[in-house]
Formats: C-alpha cells, structure tokens, sequence
C-alpha cells in the first residue's frame, strides 16, 4: 500500500499563513474592494510582516487569483462529496444544491467575491475564473448528462445551461439571503430553493 506524504512542519506553517492570507484578503476586499486594499492592509489583518505576503505570493494579484483557485476548489471538492454521497441523478442534484448553500453560509465574504469578479470581465485572472467556474458547473452538468441519459429529466433538457443556472441561482439567492434575511435559518432557505427548482426542472 502507498503511503500518503505527511507534512512536515514547514509545510503546515506554509499552509496555515496562506490560509490566514486568504481570510484576511477575502474580508478586506469583500469590504472595500481589490483596488482599496493594499498589501499592507492585508499583512496587518493576517498578523504578519508585509515582507510574509511577498515571500507567498509575488503581488497582490497573484494573491487575488490563488484566493480564487482557493475558494472555488473547495467548492468543487464539496460537490464531488455531495454527488459521492447519493446513487441517483435526482438525489445527487437535491445535494448539490444543499453543498453550494451550505458553502455560502460558511464562507460568505468569499461568496460575495466571486459573484462580484464574475461581472468583471477586465481582470488579469478573469481566465483563471472562468476555467474555475467550468470546474464547478461540469460536475452539476454530469449529474444533469446522467439523468436526461437515464430518463429521470426531460431529453429536451440543455444540460450546459441548466447547470450553469442552477449554480448561478444558489448563488444569488445565499448572497440575498444571507443580506436581507440573515436569521433565516440554512435548512429553510435549502428546501425552498429545492422546492422552486423541482417545480421548475423536476428534479
């Protein structure tokens, strides 16, 4: 049997300080914006010297894009746990959806970010983004392929631009919801959305 690497101490106080990086950029920039916040900033909100950013990173934009690649892997690698986790179509496009609202909920700022770059097509890492967003909307797509394969949803169904929607929506309606009507709790807004999405694809 292969033995798995264990991480040497090195590399989790690496892994730690990117991840203290990442909190702090995401809640700064989801507050004032990637142009107001500076390097500086985002070194004093992690706890670290300014020279701890350059040393991981060589700009603040190259921190941006690894935040993003963060983030959205984390999402990608839920919605593989979500699909793993159920046998059919139907099943695993119900947990897709509770995945991608109870990953708003527990990283709201970073959801905030991603639907804001989304809109901005002028950024350097707008390719990143998008390759990224692909990830995450082909695994809706292979569970929505499968099904219309299998017959559980209709053979008419245009399986790119539903699953494209399906992410879009949960992600506006956890953005709205966690805005609006924070106290609402996570398990009403899930099986609300289920409930408009099977009426609407018959999920």
């Amino acid at each position: 049997m292969e033995r798995k690497a264990v991480p040497d101490g090195r590399t989790r106080r690496r892994d730690d300080t990117r991840q203290r990086l990442y909190d702090a950029a995401m809640d700064l920039i989801a507050e004032h914006g990637f142009s107001n916040t500076t390097v500086d900033d985002i070194a004093i909100a992690a706890g670290v010297a300014k020279g701890t950013v350059y040393y991981n990173f060589p700009s603040k934009n190259a921190l941006f894009e690894a935040l993003l690649r963060h983030g959205v892997g984390l999402l990608t690698a839920d919605f593989h746990t979500a699909v793993a986790a159920f046998s059919t179509p139907p099943e695993q496009a119900v947990a897709l959806i509770r995945a991608e609202l109870a990953y708003i909920h527990q990283h709201r700022a970073f959801a905030q970010l991603l639907l804001s770059e989304m809109w901005r097509t002028n950024r350097e890492w707008h390719q990143t983004l998008h390759l990224l967003r692909d990830e995450a909307v082909g695994v809706i797509a292979g569970v929505l392929t499968r099904g219309v394969q299998e017959g559980h949803f209709e053979p008419a169904l245009d399986v790119r631009m539903a699953a494209a929607a399906l992410f879009g929506v949960c992600l506006v309606v956890a953005v709205d919801w966690l805005v609006f009507e924070p106290d609402r709790s996570l398990e009403s807004v899930q099986d609300s959305l289920i409930a408009v999405i099977r009426a609407r694809v018959g999920i």
